[in-house]
């Protein structure tokens, strides 16, 4: 069956290969054999089950704990025309009614429901004579008392089970689930030996950080301010500090609502809805917002107070960077929210109290690390972190963390806004320095102007902070218009009489490491960031129009996607990332009009030959075995890249795939490929070894820059071939 699951990820979902642990977990679900499966928020879980569901010939039953979770989820899967329904109590009589006629009919493949309908007589004789081939336990951490959101209605599971459909499959399924509250939820469901399917609890695209809170609004304020139309979570300890802060940013101007049980069940959801939707970019909230919540373009999660326990704190972070796409992770601290924590831990009683107290120790022992905040993070969940640094959290970074010498950049800047006579704002100084081809900057001339383009070695967020410290040390100012001009200090640094010095935000600045984000670093790093604007315009409209979040229709990666390759037709469309045949009959010729619109308005021509590249890879799902087993029958890499008329990279990339499936890959076949001296490709190895083989970046700085991101990728190959070998 897996090779209809693969067919069904494509044609349907859109992904051209499963994720760690997926394609085992489906195989284990359509083998009839049950299932825990741990894996970190937006590490595509629901895929797990919704693809057996939809190669199963009856209905799977999804628990699930919360209305708006089971709402999003049937909104997506609606959206790949996917006929799953929901039961509970949010709906009118009609709709319930119409629900239950479509499971009762067999129209429905997934029906969503709340533990505590589920328990309900009514729901029971429903399903007593449905065929159910797959009981789906989400959340499942639920279960447990051991467990930091213990639900007693998930406790009756197993019962109901046994009851109502005892020849169903189960897959139970969680985010946050330590080696205690794993044992627990097996032993409730009566899993007995059936394997445990856990994925690291590595999130690599977060960056962590824990700051003193000190003044925290204007810490907070400090934070978004080079985060323009971001969206985000900032979390607070209760009621009244949700609102303060709420009203205190939407004074500053910023689009936000707040979230917490004060507020009426419409007002909640109206505040949900607007932020799923990016009518309201951040949401200010307590603990009652966000579980399961579905949005993978959250840029952003702030702890303005600190949270309970580390499962807390776990779980809210991975709302973040459900895309893969880097977002930030940061929590401000202060010994007195501890206090505050305690005293309510303090009317506890016996093993509730004795629980909390352990969970909040394991809390601040984190906070307080100085190591690598991974380590004792995913120590936590009973997994080894294997490497000494991750390169993105604030300990990590903090030995660089020094005041660092801007002068060139200040320079550019300063010029770039001379020669704009200092009659523009931030955004047209930092769109002429990275060399934008926006309407704005191409219809004055501002493209023939001399600094046009010297920025693009920047992010546009970096100059944003770069102008931000220009005007805190007084070297330029905002003017009446918000036009930024030079003051006497900036004019000497243009004159060479004076340097600048200062800190950047490193949480803005650090990069991700190469596997952080499922799109290409470089489609990252060089998209289109008008064209992405426009895009994501297109898609908000189409999406209220609808009434549905705009990520159903597409998430961000593929429009990032889209605004790189630029692709004119359906058939260079579908080789995209989240592009499967129902969404590009739905959407394709729409994006594609636009896309055209604006590449003809800027003379830009799609890169059809690195599309046909992808394509034709797509075609045949297999080829990295067939590569495998001729680069393993003596077929040298350059050989394969030249038959297959693809780039070496490429090839290489099909080789590690062909690795990770637990073959052998010929040692000497690899190294023949690199032009690297004996002693280079030892000091590689050598930095592998230290620092973990995914660190290319690393690799490129320790050989100073002068061995390229080609060689070592090869050298990574022979890593993880050795590795493989020695372990064999």
């Amino acid at each position: 069956m897996i090779k209809e699951a693969k067919t069904t990820l494509k044609e349907t979902f859109g992904y051209d290969s499963f994720r760690p642990l997926q394609e085992e977990i489906i195989t284990q679900a359509t083998q009839g054999k049950d299932a825990l499966v741990i894996m970190p928020t937006g590490g595509g879980k629901s895929l797990c089950y919704q693809i057996p569901a939809l190669l199963f010939d009856g209905l799977t039953v999804v628990v699930s704990p919360l209305i708006s979770l089971m709402k999003d989820q049937v909104e997506q899967l609606r959206e790949f025309d996917i006929n799953a329904v929901h039961l509970n109590s949010s709906l009118s009589p009609e709709a319930y009614g119409y629900n239950r006629r479509q499971v009762l009919q067999g129209k429905a493949k997934l029906l969503y429901i709340a533990p505590e309908t589920l328990l309900m007589d009514k729901t029971k004789e429903l399903l007593e004579n449905i065929e159910v081939d797959l009981f789906a336990v989400d959340e499942a951490h639920c279960i447990s008392e051991w467990g930091h959101d213990f639900r007693p209605d998930y406790r009756e599971l197993a019962t109901v089970r046994k009851e109502i459909f005892p020849n169903a499959t189960c897959m139970a399924l969680t985010a946050t689930a330590t080696p205690r509250v794993r044992e627990d939820i097996k032993k409730t469901l009566e899993f007995g030996d059936s394997e445990e399917f856990i994925a690291s609890f590595d999130r690599p695209n977060l960056f962590l950080k824990i700051a003193d809170k000190d003044d925290a609004t204007n810490q907070v304020l400090d934070f978004l301010y080079t985060r323009k139309n971001q969206s985000g979570i900032i979390y607070c300890i209760s009621r009244r500090q949700v609102d303060e802060l709420a009203q205190e940013l939407a004074d500053e101007g910023y689009s936000v609502k707040p979230y917490h049980a004060g507020l009426s069940d419409r007002d909640r959801a109206i505040n949900q809805r607007k932020f799923i939707r990016d009518d309201v970019q951040i949401i200010v909230a307590t603990i009652a917002f966000g579980m399961g919540i579905n949005k993978p373009n959250v840029r952003f999660v702030m702890h303005y107070d600190m949270p309970q326990n580390i499962e807390q704190y776990y779980q809210q972070i991975g709302r973040a960077g459900r895309d893969g796409l880097r977002s930030d992770c940061v929590m401000l601290f202060s010994y007195n929210d501890r206090h505050k924590i305690k005293y309510f831990i303090n009317k506890k009683e016996g093993q509730e109290k004795e629980v909390a107290e352990k969970h909040l120790e394991d809390l601040v022992k984190f906070i307080e690390t100085k190591k690598c905040r991974r380590i004792p993070l995913m120590d936590y969940f009973g997994e080894e972190y294997p490497n000494e640094e991750c390169g993105m959290c604030d300990n990590c970074i903090s030995k660089d963390d020094n005041v660092e010498d801007f002068t060139l950049q200040a320079k550019k800047m300063l010029r770039c806004i001379s020669e704009l006579e200092e009659s523009f704002g931030k955004t047209q100084v930092i769109n002429v320095l990275r060399g934008s081809k926006a309407k704005t900057v191409l219809e004055p001339e501002h493209d023939k102007l001399d600094t046009y383009g010297t920025g693009k070695e920047w992010s546009k967020t970096q100059w944003e902070q770069l102008s931000r410290m220009l005007i805190r040390q007084d070297y330029i100012k905002k003017g009446e218009h918000a036009q930024l001009e030079i003051e006497e200090k900036g004019r000497a640094v243009l004159k060479g009489e004076e340097n600048v010095f200062g800190t950047l935000d490193r949480t803005a600045t650090a990069m991700s490491t190469e596997e952080a984000s499922r799109v290409a670093n470089e489609v990252e790093a060089e998209y289109d960031e008008d064209l992405f604007e426009i895009l994501r315009e297109e898609r908000k409209k189409m999406a209220d129009k609808k009434g549905i979040p705009p990520y159903t229709i597409f998430p961000d990666t593929t429009l990032m996607e889209m605004a790189y390759y630029y692709p004119k037709d359906k058939e260079h469309m579908l080789p995209l990332y989240g592009v499967g045949e129902i969404k590009l009959k739905k959407y394709g010729s729409a994006f594609i009009g636009v896309i055209k619109k604006y590449t003809q308005e800027h003379g830009i021509e799609s890169k059809k030959e690195t599309l046909q590249e992808k394509a034709e890879e797509l075609e045949n799902i297999e080829l990295h075995q067939q590569i495998g087993k001729a680069f393993n029958d003596g077929q040298a890499i350059s050989h394969l890249a030249e038959e297959h008329g693809v780039k070496e990279v490429t090839i290489l990339n099909h080789l590690k795939d062909y690795l990770k499936e637990g073959n052998n890959l010929r040692l000497e076949g690899i190294t023949e490929a690199t032009s690297l001296s004996l002693r280079q490709q030892d000091e590689i190895m050598k930095i592998f070894n230290e620092k973990g083989s995914h660190m290319l970046k690393v690799v490129y700085d320790r050989m100073n820059k002068k061995i390229g991101y080609d060689q070592i990728r090869i050298m990574q190959l022979y890593f993880l071939a050795n590795e493989a070998a020695e372990t064999a």
